[in-house]
């Protein structure tokens, strides 16, 4: 046999044996994937920072000037940006 030839059947069992896997992943039986949620599905209790940063955002431009959401505004920053006690304590002394 030549080369050519040999190629042609190779492609070919290829083929035939992606076929076949596709054709048994497709017949298979499993589970069905569990929904992603990105949350808790409720909530007891809302977040009021979280309700203010949120009106500030409808308000837009207005929201610059408006003295609530630059209070909500520095909440949030202190909120994620401060260091906090629990981690001060934990770090090594020098």
């Amino acid at each position: 046999m030549d080369t050519g030839m040999l190629v042609r059947l190779g492609a070919v069992v290829f083929v035939a044996l992606v076929i076949t896997a596709t054709a048994i992943e497709m017949t298979r039986k499993g589970e069905a994937p569990a929904p992603h949620l990105a949350g808790p599905p409720g909530r007891a209790e809302p977040d009021p920072l979280r309700e203010e940063l949120h009106r500030c955002a409808l308000l837009g431009e207005a929201g610059g000037r408006d003295p609530g959401c630059l209070a909500a505004w520095a909440q949030n920053r202190a909120r994620f940006l401060s260091p906090k006690a629990s981690n001060r304590q934990e770090a090594p002394e020098p």
